[in-house]
């Protein structure tokens, strides 16, 4: 027997609408790319969306064509989006900090027809334009005033493109599984991976992010995702704050310390969300500046371990943290450590070592912990295991790839090694190719990163094995000094001396000017191991 429910499939232009009919005038404000504050609202976003999806329909795309973004957080980009969605077409959205040749790789995969280019980033699509053989034309985000001299095919101003179409469209249903969205990896590894987002996924992953443990905001609150458009949907925001009615801060292409700043302070944000370099430069620009947050309530920090002494400085100025962790695959909420009973009433070091984990997932994520052989591992906070997740909004297949990356229970293997405890808290120690065998025992590379950069003088560190002739593989800690301070090798072993089991202790330090990151932002580790592929432990024997 099946129930007497409605067929009300699960679309995300619905989203839009309904924050359009009962939060239509809540605020959208963006630092505009061309330089000034932009207001507008949802209201005003739903009515141009809807002459996205016009214009879109006119030049030919149809139910399953995939458009490219390659843009900052704007309003422009968020009509864009739902526009896109609104008929069925697949909102592809690329990082402009991959490498150009990454770009044309991608969008080649993707077979995107159109391109939605901000200003910024179209030299770097004039270099490449000629090696995009399925891309129709170039819509630039601006307008007439700013819209640049551009060698780009069939380029126009895109307030000139909408303003063709009346808006006189309506939005069709079709199939909730109908793909929406795709988003690529960012391809440390071979080539990138594509993930495609489904209507319903991207539904039911905003209800999870809106529960209170999660995101959490409501329509009394200001949300402002530094976390750009172009990483997994921007953590979801983009769906999950237009369903509660949240306003939205758009910060553009301006994310320096000093910018963020002067958002959160004018528009009295409550909720932000974003990676750990973007708090360190907005702490740093507080601190140098004797400068306070009142209206700000929660930090949501991801892309990365975010270190202790980050957390203790929010907590310290009143404003709760919440770690997360997820992946594109994941669309891509996994976990977010709130602090639920027993340890709600922490204090200290005591709660900062709850909020250092990576949480426990909300309802529509599970997760289990397994050994190289796939054999679950119990959940005592000590044993590692590779993480394994399912759930309705993660990937059970990349797309146009013919390769099975589910085990026999449909988890997906998330490249991760971490522990459990036995409240469902989940610690990533590493990344499996990341950690640290010595010895037969493994070593956590983020365990001593996080410990390292809490010295006062470490801006950042990374953490790498190297081959040792007793042990297999030893630790090198790799860091990069703060600007006009000053360390030696001893001073930093011995502020972590004490801290780890000895064993643990990295054999070396080496100082670099600079540690490479991937276009998310995250350590590029594989180029590390190649920088110091011939470095060998002093006094090493066997």
């Amino acid at each position: 027997m099946r129930g007497l429910m409605q067929d009300w499939p699960l679309l995300c232009h619905r989203i839009i609408g309904h924050a359009a009919l009962f939060h239509g005038t809540q605020e959208v404000v963006t630092r505009s790319v061309e330089g000034p504050i932009h207001r507008t609202n949802y209201a005003e976003i739903h009515a141009r969306a809807l002459k996205v999806s016009q214009g879109l329909q006119r030049d030919g795309i149809k139910l399953g064509d995939r458009v490219a973004t390659i843009a900052w957080n704007t309003w422009r980009h968020l009509e864009a989006w739902y526009g896109i969605m609104g008929i069925g077409a697949i909102c592809h959205t690329v990082n402009p900090r991959l490498f150009p040749e990454q770009i044309a790789w991608i969008i080649n995969h993707a077979q995107d027809r159109v391109v939605m280019v901000d200003t910024t980033f179209v030299p770097v699509l004039e270099k490449i334009a000629d090696k995009l053989p399925s891309v129709d034309r170039f819509i630039v985000l601006t307008d007439r005033a700013h819209m640049p001299e551009t060698t780009l095919k069939n380029a126009v101003a895109y307030e000139d493109w909408i303003a063709q179409a009346d808006g006189d469209f309506a939005w069709q249903n079709f199939d909730e599984n109908t793909a929406a969205a795709m988003c690529y990896t960012s391809g440390t590894t071979g080539d990138p991976k594509g993930v495609l987002y489904s209507h319903r996924s991207n539904v039911l992953h905003s209800f999870m992010a809106n529960t209170k443990d999660a995101l959490g905001t409501s329509a009394a609150d200001t949300m402002l995702p530094v976390v750009p458009l172009f990483h997994a949907n921007s953590w979801g925001i983009a769906f999950s704050a237009p369903t509660m009615g949240t306003k939205l801060v758009m910060p553009g292409p301006k994310l320096d310390g000093a910018s963020v700043y002067e958002l959160l302070d004018t528009e009295k944000v409550t909720f932000t969300a974003g990676v750990p370099t973007v708090w360190l430069m907005l702490l740093n620009h507080m601190a140098a500046n004797n400068l306070k947050l009142p209206h700000l309530k929660m930090v949501v920090c991801g892309g990365s371990a975010m270190p202790r002494s980050m957390i203790k400085s929010f907590v310290d100025m009143g404003v709760q943290v919440r770690h997360a962790w997820g992946m594109t695959e994941m669309s891509p909420l996994g976990t977010l450590a709130t602090l639920k009973p027993p340890f709600s009433n922490l204090q200290g070091d005591d709660r900062l070592d709850v909020l250092q984990t990576q949480g426990y997932p909300p309802y529509g994520v599970q997760m289990k912990i397994t050994d190289d052989a796939g054999k679950e591992l119990p959940w005592d906070g000590k044993t590692f295991g590779r993480l394994k997740v399912s759930g309705p909004a993660v990937a059970k297949a990349y797309f146009r790839v013919d390769a099975n990356i589910l085990d026999e229970d449909g988890y997906f293997d998330t490249g991760d090694v971490a522990t459990i405890d036995p409240h469902g808290y989940m610690r990533i120690t590493d990344r499996s190719k990341d950690v640290i065998k010595s010895g037969g025992e493994w070593i956590s590379s983020i365990d001593l990163e996080n410990l390292a950069v809490g010295h006062p003088a470490v801006a950042e560190a990374a953490v790498i094995g190297i081959h040792h002739p007793k042990w297999d593989e030893r630790p090198l800690l790799i860091v990069q000094l703060k600007q006009g301070q000053n360390a030696s090798r001893e001073d930093i072993l011995k502020f972590m001396d004490g801290k780890i089991a000895k064993w643990w202790m990295p054999d070396d330090v080496a100082f670099v000017d600079g540690i490479p990151h991937t276009a998310t932002g995250k350590i590029l580790k594989t180029a590390l191991r190649d920088q110091f592929k011939a470095y060998s432990f002093p006094n090493a024997a066997a």
